[in-house]
């Protein structure tokens, strides 16, 4: 955790805390000490004007205290709070980086829960770090030492006192830190059911399975709250143990200090100066105590962090100057690529090779599992082939920065991903600088520009997280529009005209094959309806991952197997076209 925060934190302000802190505890031992004067030479020997004096000088000591204790806490919370910031940037930068496989490994909410959750602790524990953890062996040495000035003969106690003490510690410890451990991950697994039932609300209703989403939940929430009772129980003994611990002490310094005041062999200031360096010495335990109970929660979540910034990328980024010539035409070209998902068996793609050119529509089609998807996640390089290459522009692109690969490449996925904003925020992620014709004419490419241009607020529409106020075409369209407002070498459509009616799908490919902008880039498109791919150029016939047909409709139709198993079952004869 460390070595995690190091280099996040500012040297500076991490010196001005502990100078606060230092002053604050200067202050803190000093007062104990003015009371024991006060008392043995200002109360009793009825001395007002001395009592006025140390009372000014106490009053003094604690103004200071007061204000070094504020800029401790100043100091100490504005660096938590900036080290967690800095590790949620982090955090989220590395998660851009990350390729499908590396997602897949950890999972959309446990990646959350590290973001969130974990960093939270951290800040936690960083902030009893620089208040409590260098708190207390400073005040610890110093009311030990000055507990020994006040009156050495009644450090004896201390030899039973704090033994005890320290057992309990070790005791509470032994058992808390192991459960500590294990709260984050059943926090994930309360991240993980909730994010299914948000998600999945509408299949859950429609197969009447709220009960057992229900129980499912409730079964994960009540595993994380049995666990932090149980937790939280044994630290809260904490307080009690040390209370009955403290009461002891007194009682002891209290018995034996009585004896030597009734002997005349010290003041009463000093007793109470000396009971009050014991409240001291015991606190600074506690916290110790605390601090090092939390810390191993600290450590725990800071191990999850570093998984994520230390998980090494299956998609290296190229250390070349190499870029794609935009100048040249577009030609993309798949040679003998394969392709193996983590910890798969078989290959999701066996020797796939094909080329297109600009001005061509390149359709994928097969059946469900054949690969289509994987093919195309291929090209932006979401995932990187296990063998074979992929040239773009003559240029193989895992030679070119995954930034400059990207500029030439515009993707809609199987999912119409919008986000919360406008309708105009949402196509400007294709291109910032996009003026209002540029953006109606993209519209009117993907069928969108009809319904858009019918609500009340146009461009400026608003849109709600994921796009929920649209339907599943609507949604689709403006995804298309989206993608269509960016210059790129290749258009890859997966499967995104699966919402949208033939007429509007037929529609959507006149326009894409004849704009003359679009002429200048490869279009490739997966589908499952066939009436999708019939006016291709060319069509790519998935299978178990291999290539089992490449050619035309017509050619395909005349002299495919799997191509016309799937011409029979969706069109009639003589629909073809």
């Amino acid at each position: 955790m460390f070595k995690l925060v190091k280099k996040r934190l500012s040297k500076g302000a991490v010196l001005a805390a502990v100078f606060f802190l230092f002053i604050q505890v200067i202050c803190d031992l000093n007062l104990p000490a003015l009371t024991s004067d006060m008392i043995n030479n200002g109360v009793a020997k009825g001395d007002t004007a001395y009592i006025w004096e140390i009372g000014l000088q106490m009053l003094l000591i604690a103004a200071v205290g007061l204000v070094a204790a504020v800029g401790n806490v100043y100091f100490a919370s504005t660096q938590a709070q900036k080290t967690g910031a800095k590790l949620r940037e982090a955090v989220f930068r590395k998660v851009l980086q990350f390729s499908g496989r590396e997602i897949d490994q950890f999972g959309t909410s446990s990646l959350i829960t590290r973001t969130t959750n974990d960093i939270l602790q951290i800040q936690n524990v960083l902030i009893m770090l620089l208040r409590m953890m260098l708190m207390a062996p400073l005040m610890l040495i110093g009311a030990s030492f000055m507990a020994y000035q006040s009156e050495k003969r009644l450090t004896g106690v201390f030899l039973v006192s704090i033994p005890l003490l320290l057992v309990a510690i070790a005791v509470i410890m032994y058992f808390a830190v192991p459960l500590f451990k294990g709260l984050q991950k059943k926090i994930d697994r309360i991240n993980l059911t909730f994010r299914e039932g948000l998600t999945g609300v509408r299949v859950i209703r429609a197969f009447r399975r709220d009960d057992f989403e229900q129980k499912r939940f409730a079964d994960a929430n009540k595993d994380y709250t049995s666990t932090g009772i149980k937790v939280f129980s044994i630290v809260s003994l904490m307080f009690p143990i040390m209370t009955l611990i403290l009461s002891g002490t007194n009682m002891g310094i209290v018995w034996f200090g009585a004896k030597l005041i009734g002997d005349q062999e010290m003041g009463v200031g000093n007793l109470v100066s000396f009971m009050t360096y014991a409240s001291m010495i015991l606190f600074s335990f506690m916290m110790l105590s605390m601090v090092f109970v939390f810390i191993p929660r600290g450590q725990a979540a800071a191990a999850r962090i570093n998984e994520v910034l230390e998980m090494p990328l299956s998609i290296v980024e190229t250390t070349g100057d190499q870029v794609i010539d935009q100048n040249k035409q577009s030609h993309l070209v798949f040679d003998n690529v394969s392709f193996r998902y983590e910890n798969a068996e078989n290959l999701a793609l066996k020797n796939v090779s094909f080329s297109a050119k600009a001005g061509q529509m390149l359709a994928v089609i097969g059946g469900t599992g054949s690969g289509k998807s994987t093919l195309v996640n291929l090209i932006p390089r979401l995932y990187d082939p296990t063998a074979g290459q992929i040239i773009l522009n003559e240029t193989p692109i895992a030679q070119v920065a995954q930034s400059d690969l990207h500029e030439h490449v515009s993707f809609v996925q199987q999912k119409a991903v919008l986000f919360k904003g406008t309708i105009r925020s949402n196509l400007q992620f294709g291109n910032e600088t996009a003026t209002d014709e540029e953006l109606w004419h993209a519209l009117e490419l993907a069928q969108a520009k009809e319904f858009v241009s019918e609500l009340p607020d146009g461009l400026d529409a608003q849109v709600e997280q994921g796009g929920d106020n649209f339907s599943g075409g609507q949604k689709q369209r403006l995804a298309i529009a989206r993608a269509l407002m960016k210059k790129a070498a290749v258009y890859v459509f997966d499967d995104s005209f699966s919402a949208l009616d033939f007429k509007t799908d037929a529609k959507l490919r006149e326009g894409l094959k004849n704009d003359p902008e679009i002429q200048k880039s490869v279009l490739v498109i997966v589908a499952q309806r066939v009436s999708t791919v019939t006016a291709a150029d060319e069509i790519i016939v998935l299978d178990e991952g291999k290539v089992v047909g490449q050619g035309t409709h017509d050619e395909l139709v005349e002299n495919n197997e799997t191509y016309q198993e799937i011409v029979e079952s969706q069109l009639k004869k003589g629909d073809e076209h």
